[in-house]
């Protein structure tokens, strides 16, 4: 039972870093370095219902123009005025003020105090979808590897910080911005995108 818990958790990781990845800037290095085909392998590892929407998150990529794709993401996410779905969890968690909230220092400390520690190369605010999702990513990857390793107090710990950021960041704002995603997007792709952020985090909030 150990050896499937270890499975199913990198499993989990891979699902949390290649979600993390689809948040960028679409490029034909998607299909290059093959995020979906990668994507649908780990969820098939994970729930059903988590494989068929990657399975249909592949042919939306395929099935639609770059040019399109980059178009619909600029609008969601860039503006030009306003993007139609912030991908930071202060602009659904926060008050008046949009950005930089007390919950986006909020996750940073967490992630601090985690030992997580965003790419110099990154030039986003901390809470934004990509670094949340990595950091889900961080936490499922070091608990595949102290579980691994019969480390009880490392699982311990990473368990602990993955159900922060769900209980306090992620998972309370995940909801919210999935249905205005899904609900602004002009292309099956981010359509589907959406549904399967939701489901996934949906799915991590209901594990102990």
């Amino acid at each position: 039972m150990e050896q499937d818990d270890e499975r199913q958790l990198a499993a989990r990781a891979d699902l949390a870093r290649l979600l993390s990845a689809c948040f960028y800037e679409p490029d034909q290095a998607f299909l290059d370095d093959d995020v979906f085909g990668q994507m649908a392998a780990a969820a098939r590892q994970v729930d059903t219902g988590l494989a068929t929407l990657a399975t249909s998150l592949d042919a939306a990529f395929r099935a639609e123009p770059l040019q399109a794709l980059l178009v619909d993401y600029t609008r969601l996410f860039l503006g030009p005025t306003h993007p139609m779905a912030a991908p930071y969890g202060s602009a659904w968690l926060g008050d008046s003020q949009p950005l930089m909230q007390e919950t986006t220092l909020a996750v940073d400390a967490l992630y601090r105090e985690a030992g997580f520690e965003i790419a110099e190369d990154f030039r986003d605010l901390p809470d934004h979808v990509t670094v949340e999702l990595e950091f889900l990513y961080a936490q499922l990857f070091a608990q595949a590897q102290a579980r691994r390793a019969g480390d009880s107090a490392a699982l311990e710990a990473a368990n602990l910080a993955r159900r922060r950021l769900l209980d306090s960041h992620l998972g309370s704002w995940a909801p919210r911005f999935g249905a205005a995603l899904g609900n602004a997007a002009q292309s099956q792709f981010y359509r589907t995108l959406a549904l399967l952020t939701a489901a996934f985090v949906e799915a991590e909030k209901s594990r102990a």
